[in-house]
């Protein structure tokens, strides 16, 4: 799954995105940063205490730094064709004063940001409507297609949700109707993160978010505030026990990247589940609602064709009763089949012949 960051200029998105995957983006604005961060999971923490295992593997999530959002890449198209290949965004807003970094619209304010860049969005979908309205006009000129006049009445009403200033991912579509635009390039029908850059002063004061919040509310956004620039000085410090000394003086509750982790799961539509033992504790991916076989496929394909049965232990059951023996002598140790959906922090072995 990919994450993309998204921006402005000059609002934080290359601090942020070297603080949350420790590579260096490329000095060129109009080139992508690939990245790798590890996904943070209090869970994965705990079982690794628990096993002491010789390695331990946690979910990672790619992140891509897009170029900088200005007139001339909107202008281009080139970004939004980036934008298009990803699985989820993430728009980082500059809500910090600094009179020695420029703001392109000449001052500070978050959410005009904000609807400049969903107004972005927005256009570049009803473009694309009224580009594919003029090929389905050309196609019924050859020969008459149900299925065109289909996809023009799904169009008619997804351009007037766009022109109510809403997102696709608001609009509601069955299964139908989703195959005959499956493949489009719609922008506001992916996921949308919101990350308030502030200045450290600040970070303890969430009043313009919760503003914000209540805000984009019809637009189905989660949103969330960090110091990109006060975490990036407190990462260089030596020990963790500096770190969350630092931290909790300057009033950071929880680090970005815990948060950016637990959002972006719920922004892509992800949950983790976890194998465990002595030789490594791991921690999967899987789409919600998954069953067991496809999370069994999150492992290996040969796991998946081969299922026999999920044993499962749930968290919080091993957490409170200590040991899989003693989950096992209070009956919570579950042998599941090809239909149990797989609950977000399951502990799950699996039975499978190939």
């Amino acid at each position: 799954m990919e994450l993309g960051i998204i921006g402005l200029p000059q609002t934080g998105k290359k601090s942020l995105f070297q603080l949350l995957t420790g590579a260096k983006p490329s000095e060129s604005g109009d080139k992508n940063s690939a990245g790798v961060a590890d996904i943070r999971d209090a869970k994965f923490d705990q079982l690794v205490k628990m096993y002491q295992p010789k390695k331990e593997a946690p979910a990672r999530i790619n992140l891509q730094l897009l170029p900088k959002i200005e007139s001339d890449s909107i202008r281009e198209g080139k970004i939004f064709t980036d934008i298009s290949k990803m699985d989820g965004l993430c728009h980082v807003v500059r809500a910090f004063d600094d009179e020695s970094v420029y703001h392109a619209s000449g001052s500070v304010d978050a959410m005009r940001d904000i609807d400049m860049i969903n107004s972005e969005l927005i256009f570049h979908d009803l473009i694309f409507i009224e580009k594919r309205y003029e090929r389905i006009e050309n196609s019924r000129k050859k020969k008459a297609d149900v299925k065109l006049d289909q996809e023009e009445e799904l169009l008619g009403r997804m351009k007037a949700h766009l022109e109510n200033d809403l997102h696709l991912r608001t609009f509601k579509i069955s299964e139908e109707e989703e195959k005959l635009i499956s493949g489009y390039p719609f922008i506001t029908a992916k996921e949308i993160l919101i990350v308030l850059n502030v200045s450290d002063d600040k970070i303890g004061d969430t009043s313009l978010m919760e503003r914000i919040r209540e805000k984009l509310a019809p637009l189905s956004m989660d949103i969330m505030q960090v110091s990109a620039k006060l975490e990036a000085e407190i990462s260089l410090l030596d020990s963790e026990e500096e770190k969350a000394e630092f931290m909790a003086d300057a009033g950071i509750k929880e680090p970005a990247l815990n948060q950016l982790s637990a959002l972006a799961m719920k922004t892509l539509g992800l949950m983790s589940f976890f194998t465990v033992g002595k030789d490594e504790v791991r921690q999967w991916q899987i789409r919600s609602g998954s069953t067991a076989p496809v999370a069994a496929g999150a492992i290996h394909s040969d796991i998946q064709r081969g299922f026999i049965r999920a044993e499962v232990m749930k968290y919080n059951d091993l957490i409170e009763l200590g040991t899989e023996e003693e989950l096992k002598k209070a009956g919570r140790f579950y042998v599941m089949g090809k239909d149990y959906i797989v609950e977000d922090g399951d502990i799950i072995n699996f039975r499978f012949n190939v």
